[in-house]
């Protein structure tokens, strides 16, 4: 198994593309915390996945609940090697102007600021293990960003960044950062990007723009953070890693 003797903490894991990383951890041999706002909906992804994986229910934006689940992580599998930042949110797609400052707030709180408490809370941590591995999910809005998304899609243009810089930082201390940026998933979020009604119609329109012709499926997201949580990809680092059926060419 390609985690095994590993321990992983999922943020945004009770759903969507972060239950299936979490899903795809522990059947590859991890123990795997599930942090989610979501209490109950964590609870039961981790009840279906079985004894190796923990549910936390907390807040991403809050440094206090981002330091409890890191310190579950451990208590769980002794230490903490994966860190995936996956939890996320979006304002409705409109135009620039109409997005109000509470929901400019809340999508860098969640979507950039949450990276800022992890790191604070998981570093110290991996350093005085010898290493470890950050994956945060960004997007390809933050690679080929379109209207109607522009502050979401700078969240994310921060996200990609960010995941590079702190590479090179932290590669001395042995940490790997590395991205995964996918293109829009059949996920909760998905009327939200698309602004409109999820009809076949309009599903179908934005399907014919991604060159493999569908939208992400969790699976896809989860593989591509396997790879790179696995000692297969010991020397990337810095990767922003598109999941886009060609969407960003």
């Amino acid at each position: 198994m390609r985690l095994d003797g590993k321990t992983a903490l999922v943020t945004g894991g009770a759903a969507g593309f972060g239950a299936e990383i979490a899903r795809t951890f522990a059947r590859e041999g991890a123990k795997v915390v599930i942090l989610d706002l979501d209490g109950a909906a964590a609870e039961a992804t981790a009840k279906d996945i079985g004894e190796a994986a923990r549910a936390v229910t907390g807040d991403v934006t809050r440094a206090e609940d981002i330091a409890r689940a890191v310190e579950a992580a451990r208590s769980h599998g002794g230490k903490i090697d994966i860190v995936v930042n996956n939890a996320g949110w979006t304002h409705r797609n409109k135009p620039l102007l109409d997005v109000t400052e509470d929901e400019f707030d809340r999508v860098y709180a969640i979507n950039v600021k949450a990276l800022f408490h992890m790191t604070n809370a998981v570093v110290p941590v991996m350093r005085e293990q010898g290493g470890g591995v950050m994956i945060n999910i960004g997007s390809t809005a933050g690679i080929r960003p379109r209207p109607g998304l522009t502050w979401y899609n700078s969240t994310k243009g921060a996200v990609n960044l960010l995941s590079r810089s702190m590479a090179v930082e932290l590669a001395p201390d042995k940490i790997r950062v590395n991205c995964v940026a996918p293109v829009m998933g059949a996920t909760g979020l998905l009327e939200s990007f698309m602004g409109l009604p999820d009809t076949p119609e309009n599903r179908a329109r934005f399907i014919a723009t991604v060159p493999l012709g569908r939208l992400a499926e969790p699976r896809d997201v989860a593989s591509a953070c396997l790879y790179l949580a696995s000692d297969e990809a010991e020397f990337l680092t810095g990767v922003v890693l598109e999941v886009d059926g060609g969407r960003t060419i």
